[in-house]
């Protein structure tokens, strides 16, 4: 008998054998029927538990291809998310308040996820802004992998002044005196980024464990169930994953995670994966974690950044020995492995590398992957295909493309990336965002991107030719993702014997307009045929989660992802059909920028929930 049966919804299964369907049932944690409501309803038994959907949309659960679920735990609870923010004003709102109950020692960190492009003001804060709203507290703000913005507070706490020294690949702005003005620039190295924030302080390990159970508890708000982490820089293994680890011991996991492990040492890079191929075999865990094999840095040598406003780095020439090493070490021991790779350039080097390896020693369905690939050739997607690669794409355009118009022009922008020419090659391709730092966490933004072809900005980048259908888009993000952690068949659709993970939307994806896709959250999503996340009238199914620590934490007041209530998108729900395609929102009566009042003295009146610890990227 089935242990939950979820009737009266609206079913995209993804199956083209049965495409739709009214009610779901699941037991042991996999779907035992979906179909017709009558025939699901006879798998119910006395205790099989039932859950009227109100007529909602339910989805296969999201899967994330590419993020940094790891990395974004330990720190979720210490961030201040402006991802979602319509405005500079509410943006600032937020973190004047946060400086207002932050302690010392303690920083005010907004650490990507956003840009300024999806403020109204269309502009960043300025230094001075910065130290009138926080004379005495640090307070550190980073713009994508672009810049980080420090007040006087921050620059003292990290001890920078006239006699600090410009790292390679990095500057400190500097006024006519040569004091530091707070500007820091990655050109194109964010390591100067990364080092100043790590000056600040740590959460402590239990308060470590409580931010990563409320950042997986953020990413099932919006209907992610799966995720495959794609490492980070400064994220060591074993030691940075004990709390990932102790929370699988403790059966305390909401959402099914894949993990690459990344390299952490260059010029030692070889020496990493031969440690760590010794430590674990080849897809070694279970289905709520598993290893995913190498990368996404293999080789530091390899990595070219993904800053649009600075110009291509060129890869220096011991690239390919150095690559050659580690690919023939993973290749040998069966190691699956990905790769950063933005520009083609980069991708035409490391394809002549994989070809070469590949002829001594096949890959053989091996699966190995493409990360990014915003600029990648027809040739080079060709090139992907013959040996049996998948690619791996992000929103990471939604928030760049301004920046890649501005440098390279709208004709170039149009095909980046070309996602319709990898489809149309058959190469697997899956979604995802390279959460927190470079975009934000936001599923539904990605989505956004991909079935509009807009920035958050407003930039048309795309043309029919390279815009997705909303069911390509879903798929990309579902059965397309799961390939990419060799799950491909187990989840992703929602039949018989696939995995019992899928989410109960807040508004119908198929129906909204397409402005209202960004604000859709799931209300009710289920992991392993466990619910894991209820909201409004679905909140009391959830477990309750402890209050975010400390009580200072900024997502115990304003949450994370800056979305629209649930009472809004139900009234979104109640107007879908009166709610064209391309109109304004009759929920706020504009087209979703934030013409509202900051609610800063309501704290609940925010809405929310989180990047990249990547070298790099």
């Amino acid at each position: 008998m089935a242990e939950l049966i979820i009737r009266n919804a609206r079913i995209t299964t993804l199956d083209p054998r049965k495409p739709d369907a009214e009610a779901i049932a699941v037991a042991n944690g996999v779907v035992v029927a979906v179909g017709d409501e009558a025939s699901v309803m006879a798998k119910a038994g006395s205790q099989t538990r039932i859950i009227d959907a109100g007529g909602r949309r339910l989805v296969p659960g999201l899967n994330d291809s590419h993020t940094h679920l790891i990395r974004g735990g330990l720190n979720y609870n210490m961030e201040l998310r402006w991802d979602g923010v319509r405005s500079l004003a509410d943006a600032m709102a937020m973190l004047k308040a946060q400086v207002a109950r932050t302690p010392a020692p303690q920083w005010v960190r907004v650490v990507g996820g956003f840009t300024e492009h999806q403020f109204v003001e269309k502009r960043m804060p300025t230094l001075d802004e910065l130290n009138a709203v926080a004379p005495d507290t640090p307070v550190f703000i980073m713009r994508l992998y672009d810049r980080a913005l420090l007040n006087r507070a921050a620059l003292r706490a990290v001890g920078y002044d006239k006699h600090t020294k410009d790292p390679p690949g990095g500057q400190i702005q500097r006024d006519a005196a040569g004091n530091p003005t707070g500007l820091l620039l990655a050109k194109p190295n964010a390591t100067i980024l990364y080092a100043s924030l790590a000056a600040g302080p740590k959460l402590p390990t239990e308060y470590q464990i409580n931010s990563t159970r409320h950042f997986m508890r953020e990413l099932n708000r919006l209907g992610i169930t799966s995720v495959i982490d794609a490492g980070g820089g400064f994220q060591n293994y074993p030691d940075d994953y004990q709390i990932i680890e102790k929370l699988h011991a403790d059966n305390e996991l909401t959402v099914r995670i894949a993990y690459n492990l990344f390299t952490q040492n260059k010029g030692g890079e070889l020496a990493d994966f031969q440690r760590w191929t010794q430590m674990l075999q080849p897809r070694s865990g279970d289905d709520m974690l598993r290893h995913n094999g190498a990368g996404e840095m293999l080789v530091f040598s390899a990595a070219d950044f993904e800053l649009f406003s600075e110009p291509r780095p060129e890869l220096p020439a011991d690239m390919e020995p150095q690559l050659d090493d580690v690919v023939r070490l993973l290749v040998d021991k069966r190691w699956p492995f990905r790769i950063h790779a933005t520009y083609d350039e980069s991708i035409s080097r490391v394809l002549d590398v994989y070809e070469k390896v590949n002829r001594d020693t096949p890959f053989d369905g091996l699966h190995w992957i493409i990360d990014h690939a915003e600029t990648i050739s027809e040739r080079n997607i060709d090139r992907v295909k013959a040996l049996g690669g998948g690619i791996a794409v992000q929103h990471r355009m939604a928030y760049q493309g301004e920046e890649f118009v501005e440098r390279y022009g709208a004709e170039a922008a149009a095909q980046t990336p070309p996602i319709q020419r990898m489809l149309q090659a058959g190469v697997p391709v899956g979604a995802g965002t390279d959460a927190t730092r470079v975009a934000s966490y936001n599923p539904w933004v990605a989505l956004y991107w991909l079935t509009t072809g807009r920035t958050l900005g407003g930039l048309q980048l795309y043309g029919e030719s390279n815009l997705l259908d909303r069911e390509q888009a879903l798929r990309l993000w579902t059965e397309g993702s799961a390939w990419f952690s060799t799950e491909d068949g187990r989840k992703g659709r929602l039949g018989v014997g696939q995995f019992a993970d899928f989410s109960l939307l807040s508004s119908d994806y198929f129906t909204v307009a397409d402005e209202a896709i960004k604000d859709i959250t799931s209300v009710l999503t289920v992991v392993a045929g466990k619910i894991v996340h209820g909201g409004g009238e679905y909140e009391a199914s959830a477990p309750t989660l402890p209050a975010p620590m400390p009580d200072w934490s900024p997502v115990r007041h304003f949450g994370g992802y800056q979305g629209i209530s649930l009472a809004q998108a139900t009234a979104v729900v109640a107007s879908a059909h009166g709610h064209a395609h391309g109109s304004s929102c009759g929920v706020h009566g504009h087209g979703h920028a934030a013409h509202h009042d900051a609610p800063t003295s309501n704290y609940q009146g925010f809405w929310g929930a989180l990047g990249c610890s990547c070298f790099a990227f």
